[in-house]
């Protein structure tokens, strides 16, 4: 069945890519919106993040699945991510996830990655299984999430010791360079 699967990176949005997204993200995030054409574009042309789909040539081509990976340099070096790996519910166990996953892993190396990162819900179990099967090893590590759509959230609570609002952070005078 994974001769019948190709991934290709997502280069221009077109209709069918918009269709797909629009079946596939409500099977990955129900409650989460589905990215409409500029959404889309805004992804595949952002620097740092590479838009694969999974085409089954056993549904005529039919884009069956996706994978973003996102890369960016932070002070410790290349920061690499696999994000919102989804398989359409009819072509799961058909070696979707892991045909998209390994060529992830081929670009992340090729951009000189030493390691990728990414995070899977522990009731997929299925894909869970996946990634501990193509090498990733779980991290003990804290995944935090602050939620900037909160209702007691105000603009007040963001800026407060925001160095970009602080008097002093752009006063030279108030520096002291005697020290």
């Amino acid at each position: 069945m994974r001769d019948t699967i190709e991934i290709a990176v997502v280069t221009g949005v077109t209709p069918e890519v918009v269709d797909a997204f629009a079946r596939l993200v409500p099977q990955l995030a129900p409650s989460a919106g589905v990215p409409d054409e500029a959404q889309l574009q805004a992804m595949v042309r952002a620097p740092g993040t590479t838009l694969l789909v999974a085409r089954d040539a056993r549904r005529d081509g039919r884009i069956v699945g996706a994978l973003t990976l996102t890369h960016l340099r932070i002070p410790t070096g290349l920061r690499v991510t696999i994000e919102d790996v989804v398989v359409d519910t009819a072509s799961r166990g058909a070696g979707v996830g892991d045909a998209l996953t390994r060529v992830a892993l081929r670009l992340a190396r090729e951009h000189g990655a030493r390691s990728v990162d990414l995070t899977s819900n522990p009731s997929r179990e299925s894909a869970n299984r996946l990634y501990q099967r193509l090498g990733f090893a779980r991290r003990e590590t804290n995944v935090y999430r602050f939620d900037l759509t909160r209702d007691d959230l105000t603009r007040d609570d963001l800026a407060r010791n925001d160095p970009a609002r602080n008097d002093l952070a752009h006063d030279d005078s108030a520096r002291d360079d005697t020290a």
